[in-house]
């Protein structure tokens, strides 16, 4: 989790962005909470209504304490990321939040919106993005672009406005990537924030956007088990090189015992299984992780099993789909989908059904 400074950091701290802030007075407590819930950015209103005076606000401005990143916004820097994770999930956050701070009223919509409902696999930088109420025209301003599109039943979130999770998906996708865009659909719906049904409403509600031509074969590609987007894109990379998975989370099971559930698997004609981790930075990096990933990889490690590992970053620009494409060229493997319900064997070398918990 971030860290949260209730002063700017002490005389010659680095802020996320790299400033070095100089010691002032402490900030009204009610500031510091505004702080807390937008990544460190506060409006001219906040200052205000939280007793500082606008002198104040840009003295530190001039010191160069706060930066301004919108007009009527401040980033004071109090938002501190504690790991890279951690840091990128505080930029697509702020980058999100900047609309509706900027322009007061406004609803969140698009990728903005999805960032702000938790929805996981945005890309890091993108365009924060809003729409006034009943469609009013808005002046652009900014950074931030302002949609004329009708939000009937915005959701308030943390005191913003947030246009509801179909109608941004209907509205984002058409302007990703294949990777980001799958990666978002899983996202939402392995956390229950959309359900398929929701993602074929987003689907025809995105019809004749700018773009919808484009992604209409992603609508179908979304898939509730991937845990994270760089398995998403571990799975997209590997179907768009030819090599879509046989199975994704698939259960390994040895001695009648479940002893692994793996990202990506494919079953080769040999009846060895080429299994495929993905590695987060953070996730997998503590001490405990990095335990707990090599007793389970031990577990795995038969002559009946290929084990790869790879990082988000791999999954992402294709090294992992071209070193599975050419262990399965060599394997002469061909689709083999792995029905629901049944799991891989290691001593039968072959799937069998499920044990029962």
């Amino acid at each position: 989790m971030p860290k949260l400074w209730m002063t700017p950091p002490r005389s010659g701290a680095t802020c996320s962005d790299g400033r070095v802030s100089r010691p002032v007075g402490p900030l009204p407590p009610t500031l510091v909470g505004a702080a807390r819930r937008q990544e460190g950015l506060v409006t001219i209103r906040q200052c205000l209504e939280s007793g500082m005076s606008r002198r104040r606000v840009q003295g530190h401005v001039e010191r160069k304490d706060w930066e301004r990143p919108a007009r009527g916004v401040y980033d004071t820097g109090l938002v501190v990321p504690t790991s890279t994770s951690d840091g990128f999930a505080h930029r697509r956050r702020r980058t999100a939040l900047l609309g509706p701070l900027s322009h007061e009223g406004t609803v969140a919509v698009g990728v903005s919106a999805l960032v702000l409902h938790g929805v996981q696999g945005s890309p890091v930088r993108f365009v924060p993005e809003v729409a006034a109420p009943r469609a009013a025209h808005r002046a652009p301003d900014g950074p931030v672009r302002v949609r004329r599109i009708l939000v009937t039943e915005p959701e308030r979130l943390d005191g913003v406005l947030v246009a509801p999770v179909v109608d941004s998906l209907a509205l984002a996708i058409p302007t990703l990537s294949r990777a980001d865009a799958v990666a978002m659909m899983d996202s939402a719906l392995h956390q229950g924030l959309v359900t398929p049904a929701g993602i074929a409403g987003a689907r025809a509600r995105a019809t004749g956007r700018r773009g919808a031509r484009r992604c209409e074969p992603w609508w179908s590609e979304p898939d509730a088990r991937s845990e994270s987007p760089a398995e998403s894109w571990a799975r997209v990379t590997c179907t768009a090189a030819g090599v879509p998975p046989d199975a994704v989370q698939l259960v390994v099971v040895r001695g009648g015992q479940v002893v692994a559930r793996v990202d990506l698997a494919w079953i080769l004609p040999d009846g060895v299984v080429l299994l495929v981790e993905i590695d987060g930075r953070d996730v997998h990096s503590t001490p405990d992780a990095l335990l707990h990933d090599r007793r389970r990889q031990n577990r795995i490690d038969t002559p009946v099993t290929m084990i790869r590992r790879f990082t988000g970053t791999e999954a992402r620009d294709g090294t992992a789909a071209r070193e599975v494409s050419a262990v399965l060229a060599q394997a002469r493997w061909r689709p083999r989908p792995v029905a629901p319900g049944l799991a891989y064997c290691i001593e039968r070398a072959g799937l069998v059904p499920q044990p029962k918990v």
